[in-house]
């Protein structure tokens, strides 16, 4: 797991093959990772991870979304496990935990988009700035880090980007790479109080993971997707 001025990054190497599920410690945090997912798989993806965590049949298992699009357990399982989940083209990603909330996102792919109109609108003043300054051959993947790791701090919280992606604000560090959470309005708590970790679990994905609360044991896991699909 590397480090960047205080921001870690887990990549592809970090993700050890395994089949789900492993055992979970109180204090840990397990992030799956699939790619050549289709996206009639996504259901039956999340149910067998969570049954196989759980330890009960997966058409037991109810999941619901909040107000804010959130999924979530409910009934008699619902406080057994956190969990929170992305996904984009061919690749899906999990969070788990047994008591900490998350956020998770995922990018696979960049497509061609306006990417200096889009952070001046939805980014803090600051950012956009940094970002206007980069060669154009940068851009795209710095828009999309940055995308990625504010999206899963509103994922943890639980608000989504209807929060406003411009309430919380990265710094870069001097080699240009993410460094931390500068600042976030007071209704999310204080910006020390979060973790924000960087994923680069595949060539061409990058993504983000994010709690607000002191620092876990990680471990990431790269699974394949045909057993769980069957």
């Amino acid at each position: 797991m590397a480090k960047h001025a205080g921001m870690r990054l887990l990549a592809a190497a970090d993700f050890a093959l395994a089949t789900p599920p492993v055992v979970l410690d109180a204090a840990a945090i397990h992030l799956w990772y699939f790619r050549g997912v289709g996206k009639s798989d996504h259901a039956t993806l999340l149910t067998r991870l969570l049954s196989g965590y759980l330890g009960i049949p997966h058409g037991d298992l109810i999941i619901e979304r909040d107000l804010y699009g959130k999924p979530h357990l409910v009934g008699e399982h619902a406080a057994r496990v956190q969990f929170n989940l992305s996904h984009s083209g061919a690749s899906m990603i999990v969070a788990l935990s047994r008591d900490q909330a998350l956020g998770v996102d995922i990018e696979d792919g960049l497509r061609e988009r306006p990417w200096l109109a889009l952070a001046e609108r939805y980014f803090a003043p600051a950012e956009y700035r940094r970002l206007a300054r980069l060669p154009e051959a940068t851009l795209a993947a710095a828009f999309i880090d940055l995308w990625s790791c504010k999206e899963a701090v509103l994922k943890a919280l639980g608000r989504g980007i209807a929060f406003g992606l411009h309430r919380l604000r990265f710094e870069w560090d001097v080699r240009g790479q993410l460094a931390r959470l500068a600042g976030i309005d007071a209704e999310a708590g204080d910006a020390a109080e979060w973790q924000v970790v960087r994923l680069a679990p595949a060539p061409g994905v990058a993504g983000a993971l994010a709690w607000r609360g002191p620092d876990r044991q990680l471990l990431a896991f790269a699974a394949p997707t045909g057993d769980l699909c069957r």
